[in-house]
């Protein structure tokens, strides 16, 4: 139950922040139009009405790869001379 309410509070996040950043917009095109009722004594019924739409409009994300010149440093590794002794450090005292 708790994973559920997780994923619903993360899914409330990124739709606010789609919103808000405006990779996602929303526009009313047609507003709600509720059902017309009548009551007589045979009952209730209803007539017409139509629900809201909307526009959606989403951002795109391109992925894609391009050739880069990348400096890395090299690394060069000598051993001691022979006549150097190790000194070892003990900094756990």
């Amino acid at each position: 139950m708790r994973a559920v309410l997780f994923i619903l509070i993360v899914a409330v996040i990124l739709i606010i922040a789609a919103l808000a950043s405006g990779f996602v917009r929303l526009n009313q095109v047609r507003g709600v139009q509720p059902p017309s009722m009548t009551a007589t004594r045979n009952g209730v019924t209803a007539k017409g009405g139509h629900p809201p739409a909307f526009d959606v409009e989403t951002g795109s994300v391109k992925v894609g790869t391009s050739a880069a010149t990348v400096k890395v440093p090299s690394l060069v590794v000598q051993k001691p001379a022979k006549g150097q002794q190790n000194a070892t450090t003990n900094n756990a005292m």
